[in-house]
C-alpha cells in the first residue's frame, strides 16, 4: 500500500536564497517575484505530494496532436486537473473514456503559466467492480456493432492438426495441462509463443503472438500451426483484463488460423471468447477440442474394417445365390451351342469344297485366255508394220498439206503486191509526210515554210512549202 499523502507544512521552509536581498523598506516580509514565488510553490508541492492515488470521475477528457492526454478528474467536492504524457498512455493498459470512474496514480506539479496545480498520471486502475463492467459491455457493443463477433466470420476446426500453436505463459500449469491432454489424446507438434498474461504490456505480446503465428509462412523453418489455442489459467477479472482490450481482441477476429480461446475457468468470460473461432471452458478443453481420442480413431477404425468386410460377404453371397438362380432357369447353355457347333462344321466342310471348284474353274479360264494371246514378238512385229505405215502416210500428207500453204502464200502475196503504195508509185504518183511523219492528205495539213517529205517510187526528197 502506499504511504498516505502528507499534509502540506503550514510554515513551508524558505531558504535565505530564495529571497530578495532587501525586505521592503517599512516591512518585515520578504519580497518575491512572480516567477520566485511559482518555483517555491511547485518545490513545495512536488516535494510534499511526489506519489499519490486519487479517486474521482474522468471528465473534459482530450486527446492532443502530441499524444498527451489532458483530463479533469472531479468528485462531488472539487475537480483537479490530470495529464498523461504521451509515454505513460500506451502503458495504462485500458482506454480513458469520460465518465469512467478510476483511481490514477501519479505525481501532484504546478502548471506556473497559469498559476494552477495537476496530477501528472503514471497509472490507472478502474475504481470498482461496476465500472470494470460498464467498461467492458460498452466495449463489447462497440465491436459487436464492428462485425468482429459475426458468427458467419468463424472457421472450422481442423479435424486432425499437424502443427498446434498455443500462446500462453510458458511457466504456469496452463501448458503442462494441454500438453499433458495432447499425448492422451492424440499426440502432435505443439508450438509455444511464450507471453505474459497479465498486467503491463500482457495484452500488446498477446496480440504480437497471434499475429506473429499467422504471419509464419506456409513451407518455412517454422512450421505454420493449423489452429491455435490463446490460454491462461482462472483468476479475477482485472487478471483477466488483457484478454478484454481491443488490440487482443482484433487480432483473434483477424487471424487467418482457427483460434481457440481457453482463459479463465467455464465461469470466466472475457471479450476474445466473442472474437474467437470456437469458446473452450478450461485449457485442457481446449486441447480435447484440438484433437479427437488416438484410440477412439482406431477403434472406429477397426470397427469400420470390419463393417465393410461383413457387407462384401454379405454382397458376394447375395450375388453368387442370384447367379445360381439365374443359371437354373436359363438351363445348361452347351445343349444351346451343340447344333450351332454343328451346322458350323457344315458351313466350314462346304465353304472348303465351294472354294476348290472355283478356284479349279478360274484356272481353267486363265489357261483358255493364256491360249488366245500372242507372243510379244508377234505383237512387236504388228506395231512396227503399223507404225512405218503410218509414218509413210503422215509424210505423204505433210508434202500435200505444205504445198496448198505455199501456193495460197503466193496468191496472197500478189494480191498485196497490187494493193502496195509502192505500186501506185510506179505508176507516177508520190507519197507526201510532213515532219512528224504524217500522211500528208490536204492542202490544209502544211502551211507556208513547212518542211515535208515526197516519196518516189524508187526513193524520196526533202522539200519546203512556198506557196
Amino acid at each position: 500500500m502506499p504511504k498516505p499523502p502528507m499534509q502540506p507544512p503550514s510554515n513551508p521552509p524558505v531558504s535565505q536564497g530564495d529571497l530578495l536581498d532587501q525586505p521592503r523598506p517599512g516591512s518585515n516580509l520578504p519580497e518575491f517575484s512572480v516567477g520566485e514565488i511559482s518555483k517555491l510553490l511547485k518545490k513545495t508541492v512536488e516535494e510534499t505530494f511526489g506519489q499519490v492515488r486519487v479517486r474521482g470521475e474522468i471528465s473534459g477528457l482530450k486527446a492532443a496532436p502530441s499524444g498527451h492526454v489532458y483530463f479533469d478528474l472531479k468528485d462531488q467536492d472539487a475537480v483537479l486537473a490530470s495529464v498523461c504524457w504521451k509515454g505513460q498512455v500506451g502503458k495504462l493498459g485500458l482506454r480513458l473514456e469520460s465518465g469512467m470512474e478510476v483511481i490514477c496514480t501519479g505525481r501532484l506539479t504546478t502548471y506556473m503559466m497559469r498559476s494552477n496545480y495537476q496530477l501528472v498520471v503514471e497509472r490507472v486502475a478502474l475504481a470498482g467492480m461496476g465500472a470494470l463492467l460498464k467498461l467492458l459491455e460498452e466495449r463489447k457493443k462497440r465491436l459487436e456493432a464492428e462485425g468482429l463477433f459475426n458468427p458467419a466470420r468463424k472457421q472450422l476446426l481442423p479435424f486432425l492438426p499437424e502443427v498446434i500453436g498455443v500462446v500462453t505463459s510458458p511457466t504456469g500449469a496452463v501448458i503442462r495441462d494441454i500438453l499433458h491432454r495432447l499425448a492422451d489424446r492424440f499426440p502432435r507438434r505443439v508450438l509455444v509463443w511464450p507471453v505474459i498474461v497479465q498486467g503491463e504490456g500482457s495484452a500488446q505480446q498477446i496480440a504480437a503472438a497471434i499475429e506473429g503465428f499467422n504471419a509464419l509462412p506456409e513451407n518455412g523453418p517454422v512450421p505454420r500451426p493449423d489452429v491455435l489455442i490463446v490460454a491462461r489459467g482462472g483468476g479475477s477479472v482485472e487478471d483477466l483484463m488483457a484478454f478484454n482490450e481491443e488490440i487482443v481482441v482484433r487480432a483473434a477476429a483477424a487471424s487467418d488460423i482457427p483460434l481457440i480461446s481457453a482463459v479463465g475457468h467455464e465461469t470466466d468470460t472475457t471479450l476474445i471468447d466473442f472474437a474467437s473461432d470456437v469458446r473452450a471452458p478450461t485449457p485442457t478443453a481446449a486441447a480435447e477440442m484440438a484433437v479427437p481420442v488416438r484410440a477412439d480413431l482406431l477403434a472406429q477404425v477397426m470397427d469400420d474394417g470390419r463393417r465393410l468386410w461383413d457387407y462384401m460377404r454379405r454382397m458376394l453371397d447375395d450375388r453368387r445365390e442370384r447367379l445360381n438362380l439365374t443359371s437354373r432357369a436359363l438351363g445348361d447353355p452347351m445343349r444351346a451351342i451343340e447344333p450351332l457347333l454343328q451346322r458350323l462344321d457344315e458351313k466350314a466342310e462346304r465353304l472348303t469344297l465351294a472354294w476348290e471348284g472355283y478356284f479349279d474353274r478360274r484356272t481353267g479360264h486363265v489357261a483358255e485366255a493364256g491360249g488366245k494371246l500372242r507372243h510379244p514378238r508377234e505383237l512387236l512385229q504388228l506395231a512396227a508394220q503399223r507404225l512405218s505405215h503410218l509414218d509413210h502416210k503422215m509424210q505423204g500428207g505433210w508434202r500435200e498439206g505444205f504445198l496448198r500453204k505455199q501456193n495460197r502464200l503466193e496468191t496472197l502475196g500478189a494480191v498485196l503486191g497490187h494493193l502496195s503504195p509502192k505500186a501506185v508509185l510506179g505508176r507516177g504518183y508520190a507519197l507526201v509526210q510532213d515532219a512528224a511523219g504524217h500522211v500528208v492528205t490536204s492542202r490544209d495539213q502544211v502551211k507556208r515554210s513547212d518542211k515535208i517529205r515526197i516519196e518516189f517510187r524508187d526513193g524520196s526528197r526533202g522539200a519546203v512549202i512556198e506557196d
